[in-house]
């Protein structure tokens, strides 16, 4: 599906989502990549204590969707710290979440409700109208665990979560077993894999495969113009890890932007079903995601792991669909 410069951004027969997050510099990249995806109607951003607090991220996601010329997209504010463990903070964001990019203060606040009650308010909705939502998880699953705790009648609502975390053959990115957002909120994830919902896991495993490398990136920004272009040009020019011994080549991993490509282009992924286990009380191995690959649990599985990616594929779509922003200021 396509859309000339002028059209909106979404429409009556998109697919509700939808998503929660920390943002974080990927995390702004991937809200961009869904705003100017049509098959996609954002229903709101939650958002979750991770990279930074839980008020920092909820500004962040206000600019953000201000930026994408969406300021009429809802933001809630979550959770302010995980279910149990002491929050950890992410890394590789700067202080305010999105690395140097300077944004011109929201328009708007955060208002009530909570985020959980915001999930609450949507899937009873979704329910009524037998319209399913899709949840993408970009962050610490605090939120989410938290809804399947007090209304877990609601879960039929919910048609399938996509979620960023986890490490299974690849090594931890935080420790030397746990990606980041399983590590923050460990018992968060652990309520979430074993709620019977159908997820999608985009783990180190998918997103080390998308490369940000410099060729790439370059090859993204061709295309882009106006506010949006500047500033997925500064996003990417500060997600370069310049790390090849660790990645194969300098560049950063698109963590979060293949969740929404993963609803896009689903033809770009290939997954393998297994059962996954979240380690929440080892202290060598907390956060840890275990896959078990050829049954030796007895347990059914119940995750959709990405086991590769066609990273060409991908960034040729967030080359085209963030080049939209800059078709659309021009109109």
């Amino acid at each position: 599906m396509s859309a000339s410069p002028s059209a909106p951004l979404s429409s009556p027969g998109s697919r509700p989502i939808v998503i929660d997050c920390d943002p974080g510099v990927d995390d702004a990249i991937a809200i961009l990549l869904a705003l100017a995806s049509p098959e996609l109607d954002v229903r709101g951003i939650t958002t979750v204590a991770g990279n930074v607090g839980v008020e920092r991220t909820s500004r962040n996601a206000l600019q953000i969707a201000e930026l994408a010329g969406r300021p009429d997209i809802p933001v809630f504010a979550g959770c302010h710290r995980p279910l149990v463990v002491a929050p950890i903070g992410g890394q590789f964001h700067g202080e305010s979440g999105l690395g140097p990019l300077m944004l011109p203060e929201p328009s708007r606040q955060i208002q009530p409700p909570h985020a959980v009650s915001f999930f609450i308010e949507i899937l009873e909705d979704a329910l009524a109208r037998t319209r399913p939502i899709t949840l993408c998880t970009l962050g610490p699953m605090t939120n989410i665990a938290v809804l399947l705790r007090v209304r877990p009648d609601l879960i039929p609502g919910i048609e399938r979560i996509l979620s960023m975390g986890g490490a299974y053959v690849e090594a931890g990115n935080r420790t030397m077993t746990s990606e980041f957002n399983i590590l923050a909120d460990p018992h968060a994830a652990s309520i979430v894999f074993s709620s019977g919902i159908a997820i999608t896991s985009l783990a180190l495993d998918a997103t080390h495969q998308a490369m940000a490398t410099p060729e790439r990136a370059a090859a993204v920004q061709q295309g882009l113009g106006g506010p949006v272009g500047a500033a997925v040009k500064t996003l990417l020019a500060h997600w370069d890890r310049n790390d090849p011994r660790r990645y194969g080549s300098r560049g950063g991993p698109m963590h979060d932007p293949l969740v929404i490509a993963a609803l896009l282009r689903p033809e770009l992924f290939e997954t393998r079903k297994a059962r996954v286990f979240v380690e929440h009380s080892s202290a060598l191995c907390l956060g840890q995601t275990v896959a078990d690959w050829y049954g030796k649990s007895g347990e059914t599985p119940n995750v959709d792991i990405v086991t590769r990616v066609d990273a060409d594929g991908f960034f040729a779509l967030l080359g085209e669909r963030l080049a939209r922003y800059g078709l659309r200021e021009a109109s």
